[in-house]
């Protein structure tokens, strides 16, 4: 039996001096706490919360080549040429075969970028503080999602347009104020951008989040989604290396159809 109160958390994880990007939101899905900096920040946060979901974009372990089975290949995708699509993980290639591609997950720590790494990191420490992988009957628990793949998903497959864009994070935040998040309505960007501001060179950024700021919001809907709507999530890939979790629009049946095209 769940709890009555889970915390929702989304954890982005970057480059920079400040690597680590989370929000919390209550069963409503209002704001508790939003925050960035370095790993013992996150885990501390995580630590005080007696029910959690915790989505994070980033993998929890290396690629487990999978991919590299030849008994997987054939009976998933017997079409597939011998040797092709050796070096991504099962999810990675099943998004890619969807319509969206993100990055690939090497099969070496050493050869994974810095970000991917201290996501292993994090994983590590979360299950140390008694989280464990969804679904399960812990009152922690975490799952993996990818953010820009989860807006791809509630576009209904739109191709989203580059994060670190200005139009990119203003697409981004329009998805989230649209399925009735707490952020503002972005398109008052445009009421608030003057004739004088544009050619100073002046933009009204205010309320319009950062890229590791929208990452975090996919994630803490994705995590909120498997609380309360889990039937609006969909599943990619092997737990044996890593699920991939995204929401969807459920109004827009395409998204499962398109899914189910690659086995869901």
């Amino acid at each position: 039996m769940e709890p009555e109160e889970i915390t929702s958390i989304g954890i982005e994880i970057s480059g920079g001096r400040h690597p680590f990007t989370f929000l919390a939101v209550d069963d409503t899905c209002r704001l508790l706490a939003q925050g960035s900096g370095h790993l013992e920040d996150v885990l501390a946060f995580c630590a005080g919360q007696t029910a959690a979901r915790v989505a994070v974009n980033a993998p929890p372990r290396p690629n487990q080549q999978v991919m590299a089975h030849q008994e997987t290949r054939q009976s998933l995708f017997p079409d597939l040429s011998p040797g092709r699509w050796t070096q991504l993980r099962l999810a990675e290639y099943e998004l890619h075969q969807a319509g969206i591609s993100i990055p690939r997950t090497p099969s070496q720590p050493e050869d994974c970028p810095a970000w991917m790494r201290l996501g292993f990191k994090l994983y590590h420490h979360l299950q140390e503080l008694g989280y464990q992988p969804y679904p399960g009957e812990a009152e922690r628990q975490w799952l993996e999602t990818q953010s820009n793949a989860a807006y791809w998903s509630l576009m209904n497959h739109a191709q989203p347009f580059h994060e670190k864009t200005l139009e990119g994070r203003l697409q981004r935040q329009l998805v989230l104020h649209q399925i009735s998040l707490p952020v503002s309505d972005p398109m008052r960007f445009f009421e608030e951008l003057t004739r004088h501001r544009l050619l100073n060179g002046i933009l009204p950024l205010e309320s319009i989040f950062s890229p590791e700021e929208l990452n975090a919001w996919a994630a803490v809907y994705t995590a909120w989604c498997s609380i309360h709507h889990p039937e609006n999530l969909v599943r990619f890939g092997d737990p044996q290396e890593g699920v991939i979790y995204l929401p969807f629009r459920p109004q827009e049946s395409n998204t499962r159809r398109a899914f189910s095209d690659v086995g869901y």
